[in-house]
Order: C-alpha cells, then structure tokens, then sequence
C-alpha cells in the first residue's frame, strides 16, 4: 500500500502525500478572516505590540498542546470526531461516543454555512472591483448593504460552494492538498505585494506606530488577556473538528509536533502581516481602524476609493482574501463530509454533492447579514470550544496522556519534555472549558 493509502474497515482512506501539503492544508484551515480584519482590530484596541506578549504566549502554549492533539487523535484513530470519540470510550468499555461526536461535527457545518456567505461576498467584491461597479458607487455601505441582505448574495454564494465542491470531489491528495500548495503561497505572497505598496503611502506610519508602539498599561487589564486568548484560540481552528479530521488523513511517517509548530508561525505571520497591510491604509486615509467586521467591506473600499491604483490594489487585496477564506471553507466542510462518509459508508462523491447542496440550501435563508452574525456566534460561542474540550478530555483523560504523548513523538525526531503532560491534562483542558464560559459571559472572545 502506497504512503497516501491506508486500510480502514476494508475500505481506501486516502490520505496527505507529504509533509508540506500538510501543513499547507493546516494552515489554510487556520488563517481566516480572524487573522485578517479581527487580529489587527485586537492589538490596536488592547494596547498595541504590548497584546501580542500574551497572544504569543497562548498561541504557543495551544499550539503544543491542543493542536498537536488534535492532530495526532485523528491519526490514531483513523477518523474525525464521531469516530474517534466512539473508539476512545470504547477502550474504557463505554459507548455513546459518536453521539458526542456528532456536537463538533454540526457545529463545524454550521459554520461552515456562514462562512460561505463571506466567500461569496469576497468574490462578489473581486467582480466588482475587476467591473468596475465596486468603485463607482457613491456609498460604500449601501453597496455592501445590497450584498449582504436577504437572499443578495445567491449567485456568488453558490460560486463559492461550486469552487469547494469540485475541490472536495478530488479527495484528500488530488484535491484538498494541491489548492493548499497553490493558494496559500499566493495569499502570502500577495500580501507581501500589498504591504509594500502600503508602505508608499502618506500616513501610514501613524497606522504602524498605532499597531507597534506598546502601551504596557493594557497588560495589567484580564481583558486583553482573555481576548489574546480567544484570538490564539480561535485562530488555531481548536473545535475537536477541522484539525482532528486533518489529522485523521495522515501518515505514520509525519511529523506532528513539527507540522503543528509550522501551523502556529505561519499562522501568526499572517495575522501580523493583514494587520500591517489593513491598519496603515486605513489610517493613511483618516478612516476608523476599529471598525470592526465592516473593516472589509465598507471601511476598505472606501480606502480603494481615494488610494492612487486603489483598483489594483482592490483586486489584490480580495484574491488573496479568497485564497485564504477558501482553504478554510475546503476544511469546514470536509468534517461533515467526512463523517457522513465515514459513519454512513457512502461514496464521497455523494457525500461532496449532499453536504454541498444542504449548505447552500440553508445558507440561502441566512444570508441577510444580521442573521448570518447570529448563526456564527452561536456556533463559536456555544459550540466550537465545547467540541475542542470534548476532544482533550477523550484524548488527554480517556485515552491517556502517556498514550497521547506517544502518539504525537509518532514519526517525529524529537520528543516533548516533561511539561508536556501536566500541561495538556490540566492546562489546555481547562482553557478549552474556559474559553466556553467566558464566551458566553462576553459574547465572543475569537
């Protein structure tokens, strides 16, 4: 059997084919809009450069733990979260576990609905800009405000979905793994291309010195604190989903710790690079930079709009936006798809087809934006970190530590310390529940 193939229950599981490609997924999954309009507007709102001490403290702290986790739960298990959770309490002789399962999996779908909406809206912003129309239009708002109503969004909406069906029916090697080698080295490098040319522009240093020039007071606030949290928390993609099921299409042979290593600081590189991008241009043209979601959508193309070849830099700006928004799209749904697949013993293609089609059917009810905000936060408040808590407590607790930690060395050259074990039973566990209560004490951390 070749490295990309291996035998589950009689049947082929396709696989990654190598390290990079899987990183690359990775990291697709893990930067999104989050790092793109929410990380700038968190550092410049708690305390500048002085946030990102604990936001590097907590991405590095999950990283090592939940993260590498979830990966190496997947692997051992062969399956996403139904699965793999059912298996887990089966080793203690109990049942029930797909049920638990099922939590992330919708969850996760949910989500995903929502999020599809956004990547039609990018699209939608892409033609505009290449048309023409975007520009022209007198209002920013009232142009954003046509798209992001009920049922205003349709065509790109389904675009979007379209793009990630015909990626899915490809599978794991064919067609998740090579749209991550292509897209993700273009949103880079993209944005590195955009970052220059922000450079050159009059006041933007005033944005970098809002960003960098740390106000050290903020450290002393819990609130800056919690939030870093929900940032590294979030931006990492930690809902016993996504990354479990990733996870589960790996190899023997692959390097975990170093995989999830490279996920944190690519991650982290992107954020910072969209806040160095977003931020100055913003302030360059006298704009508010805590906007907040409106950032892309309205705060932005009014940007375009006064910036010398604001077109082209519109046109760059939102293909790289789509190559990040759609490798993240690609993992959402691949937990559904996979777990009908998996738990119901149908051919992918019909599970690609089915999950698709149910998306967009949903999705067309929510694309009104007030409502698709609602649908989301229920998700990442209620939902997700309820699912990643799930994840660490069979992987950490019912599987145990030991095994954990030794599932993880796995195909890697180096070993974890000593820390690692009290620090993945007890400390991320309880974060992942804390990030729980507080979300829903707060409204959202992430």
């Amino acid at each position: 059997m070749s490295n990309n193939e291996k035998q589950t229950n009689n049947e082929t599981r396709d696989s990654f084919t190598s390290k990079t490609g899987f990183i690359l997924a990775c990291i697709g999954s893990a930067v999104g809009m989050g790092n793109i309009w929410l990380f700038p507007y968190r550092i410049g709102q708690y305390g500048g450069a002085a946030f990102l001490i604990p936001y590097l403290i907590f991405i590095v702290l999950l990283g090592s733990t939940g993260l590498m986790g979830e990966f190496a739960f997947g692997r051992m298990m062969q399956s996403g979260p139904m699965g793999a959770f059912d298996k887990a309490l089966q080793t203690k002789g109990k049942k029930g576990g797909k049920v638990l399962g099922v939590i992330p999996v919708v969850g996760t779908f949910i989500i995903a609905i929502g999020y599809a909406i956004v990547v039609g809206w990018f699209i939608r912003f892409l033609v505009g800009y290449i048309t023409g129309s975007a520009l022209t239009a007198t209002d920013s708002g009232a142009y954003f405000g046509q798209i992001a109503g009920s049922f205003g969004s349709v065509p790109w909406h389904f675009l979007a979905l379209a793009i990630v069906l015909i990626v899915s029916l490809f599978g794991i090697s064919s067609g998740i793994e090579k749209i991550n080698k292509v897209m993700m080295p273009a949103f880079y490098v993209l944005f590195l291309i955009l970052l220059v040319r922000v450079c050159t522009l009059d006041g933007a240093m005033d944005g970098f010195k809002y960003l960098f020039i740390p106000k050290w007071e903020f450290l002393s606030q819990p609130k800056t604190w919690i939030y870093a949290l929900g940032q590294a928390f979030f931006s990492l993609s930690l809902s016993g989903s996504g990354m479990l099921v990733y996870g589960s299409y790996l190899g023997r042979d692959m390097d975990i710790i170093d995989g999830a290593r490279k996920t944190v600081l690519f991650d982290t590189i992107a954020a910072l690079t969209a806040a160095l991008v977003i931020i100055p241009s913003v302030f360059a043209f006298g704009l508010d930079p805590a906007s907040g979601p409106p950032l892309l959508f309205i705060t932005l193309p009014s940007v375009f709009k006064l910036m010398p070849f604001g077109r082209v830099f519109a046109i760059l700006f939102f293909i790289s936006l789509i190559c990040a928004s759609i490798t993240t799209l690609v993992c959402l749904l691949e937990v559904p798809i996979e777990a009908i697949q998996n738990n119901l013993h149908i051919d992918r293609k019909i599970a690609v087809i089915g999950v698709c089609i149910v998306a967009f059917a949903i999705g067309l009810f929510v694309e009104d934006g007030n409502i698709l905000g609602t649908l989301l936060d229920f998700s990442s408040i209620y939902i997700a970190p309820l699912g990643a808590f799930i994840a660490g407590v069979m992987f950490f607790w019912v599987i145990g530590v030991d095994k954990a930690k030794a599932e993880i060395e796995t195909g890697s050259s180096k070993t974890l310390g000593s820390w690692f074990k009290s620090t993945a039973k007890y400390v991320y566990v309880f974060i992942s529940i804390f990030v729980f209560v507080v979300g829903i004490l707060l409204g959202g951390i992430g």
